[in-house]
């Protein structure tokens, strides 16, 4: 499936940064999120991202920066933070009749649509403790979708899921995504699971925002590539450099994008400085690859 994009700023945050004592959590991130966006928040834990979209939800003060969020002061967030919080001996209807009433939302058939959009109309009198991970999991975003909101932030929604669950719970962000176009922020470290999902991706390390990019970037970023094994790795690495290929390398491997590669040319000139290919094939980089890539490297801010 193909999700809505547009390119309508609805969030931006300008340096944004948390601070306790001297460890910055959140450092300086400067990030946009358009209307439209399924945007794939990734890192490690205790990179950042759970502190940072506290942040966003006004959950903890920040330090310093803004968070501006489109041409208004306030737009409608729905948000689950580490899993759903409900009363365990309710119903799924009564949790959200309960919440219902501190959103103020009167909407007499809304708590029936959203039980029916997640799946979970058929659950009767059953407990919320009595609930499989899964269906807890669609409860909570029945929760942050029950004011019908225009931005929508979950922090690692299908963690702990089975294969049917991880389903289920893409299903949904896609249907509110292209059916209601709602703005969906998604922070997980499934980078697989992410890379079905998201539009564009903001990749965060030790608290600073490493990289953004949109689907289709990491896609060329992520085109099939040469890699080489030579007699002289430093050396091959040097050449290659000077001749103004794209190279990186790590324990004697030599990498270089396939675009910029051919190999007739490439084995040509490393015979000519006196060095000899052991072996070489093409491989294709998918989203944890680049992930992790782009973390061992070291790269700077986005």
């Amino acid at each position: 499936m193909t999700a809505l994009v547009c390119e309508n700023k609805l969030l931006s945050t300008s340096h944004l940064t948390k601070t306790y004592k001297d460890y910055r959590a959140v450092d300086e991130v400067s990030m946009t999120i358009n209307k439209g966006d399924i945007y794939g928040f990734i890192g490690k834990n205790g990179a950042g991202k759970t502190t940072f979209i506290r942040l966003l939800t006004r959950l903890i003060e920040k330090g310093s920066g803004n968070i501006q969020y489109s041409t208004r002061e306030e737009i409608k967030i729905g948000a689950v933070i580490e899993g759903p919080v409900c009363y365990p001996y309710l119903s799924a209807k009564d949790n959200l009749k309960y919440y219902a009433i501190q959103m103020n939302i009167k909407e007499k058939n809304r708590i029936n649509e959203v039980l029916e959009f997640v799946g979970l109309a058929n659950t009767g009198r059953k407990p919320f403790k009595d609930f499989s991970l899964g269906m807890k999991q669609r409860l909570g975003l029945a929760l942050a979708i029950l004011n019908n909101p225009e931005f929508l932030i979950l922090d690692e929604p299908i963690n702990g899921l089975d294969p049917q669950g991880i389903v289920e719970i893409r299903e949904i962000i896609l249907r509110l995504n292209q059916e209601f176009g709602t703005t969906v922020l998604i922070s997980s470290h499934i980078l697989s699971e992410l890379s079905m999902l998201a539009t564009r991706y903001g990749i965060i390390n030790d608290g600073k925002l490493v990289k953004e990019l949109t689907a289709s970037e990491l896609e060329q970023e992520c085109q099939q590539h040469i890699v080489l094994e030579t007699s002289d790795s430093q050396q091959t690495i040097d050449i290659l450099t000077a001749s103004g290929y794209k190279v990186r390398s790590e324990q004697n491997v030599i990498t270089l994008k396939e675009k910029d590669s051919s190999m007739p040319k490439i084995s040509k000139l490393l015979f000519d400085h006196g060095i000899y290919i052991l072996r070489f094939y093409s491989e294709e980089e998918n989203l944890e690859d680049y992930y992790l890539d782009l973390i061992n490297r070291g790269a700077g801010h986005a």
